[in-house]
């Protein structure tokens, strides 16, 4: 691939990007049909563009429901319809005879799979209610976390196999805050969400543990809009809902809404 294709993406996203292309060589030449991993939204773009780039490869994401975050892609030459092939999910459920499963929290269960010795990308959405959690997986491994998943930060749980028809996913909740900034730069806003000063967010900006739109970000002074999602490693993640006029000072008022 061209180095000036490169140039369109972050150099932590190239083994990703040699790795999809491949994969779709691979449709193309050789008749094949692939499921990929789970991938993140940013993945997902990967995908579907350098798929649309080749134009002889047609491209089905899935992960479980309609507004799914994490999507297994499946891969196959133009001429396949994709609409009835399954992208392999599966529903783990898992409950608690405990009164304390409502404490749990989203990073809980994800690090209980990923203390099981699997990998991130065989993990989908994570939903998380009052007395269970669906959690989508790759239907090859759900037998695995059926036998094993047998504790959540210290609550001993029950796992079961259902299927995806029968997920139930969760509102996603977000706590909303207001306030002004002097602009729209990641690291301004970035320090109101989190409640640490503008010299503190710059560290893990310049270190690559930011990511915006699911894509690294090491600019603190990236512009943000509307729409987008920020998260920095160790401090959660924000999205910018709203931005609504400037005051008589000259500051911009508007609102976040920080995932819980």
């Amino acid at each position: 691939m061209n180095t000036g294709f490169y140039s369109h993406f972050h150099a932590e996203e190239k083994a990703f990007v040699d790795r999809a292309q491949e994969w779709i060589e691979r449709s193309a030449e050789l008749h094949e049909l692939r499921r990929t991993d789970f991938l993140d939204p940013r993945q997902q773009f990967i995908m579907s563009t350098l798929c649309n780039r080749n134009g002889s490869v047609t491209i089905k994401l899935d992960g479980g429901y309609t507004e799914a975050e994490r999507k297994r892609a499946i891969i196959a030459p133009d001429y396949r319809d994709l609409e009835y092939e399954d992208a392999e999910l599966a529903v783990l459920q898992v409950t608690s005879p405990s009164d304390k499963f409502h404490e749990l929290d989203h990073g809980d269960f994800l690090g209980a799979l990923l203390g099981l010795g699997i990998k991130r990308d065989k993990v989908g959405d994570i939903h998380l209610h009052e007395t269970f959690c669906h959690i989508v997986v790759a239907q090859e491994l759900s037998s695995y976390f059926d036998l094993n998943l047998r504790q959540v930060h210290r609550l001993s749980v029950l796992t079961d196999i259902i299927a995806v028809d029968q997920l139930q996913p969760a509102v996603q909740q977000l706590e909303e805050l207001s306030f002004t900034v002097a602009s729209m730069r990641l690291d301004g806003i970035a320090s109101d969400a989190y409640r640490i000063s503008r010299a503190k967010i710059v560290d893990p900006i310049k270190a690559g543990r930011c990511r915006l739109n699911w894509k690294t970000e090491e600019d603190p002074s990236a512009q943000l809009k509307e729409g987008d999602v920020v998260s920095i490693k160790g401090l959660g993640r924000f999205k910018l809902l709203q931005v609504d006029g400037v005051t008589k000072k000259g500051r911009t008022r508007v609102k976040i809404g920080k995932y819980l």
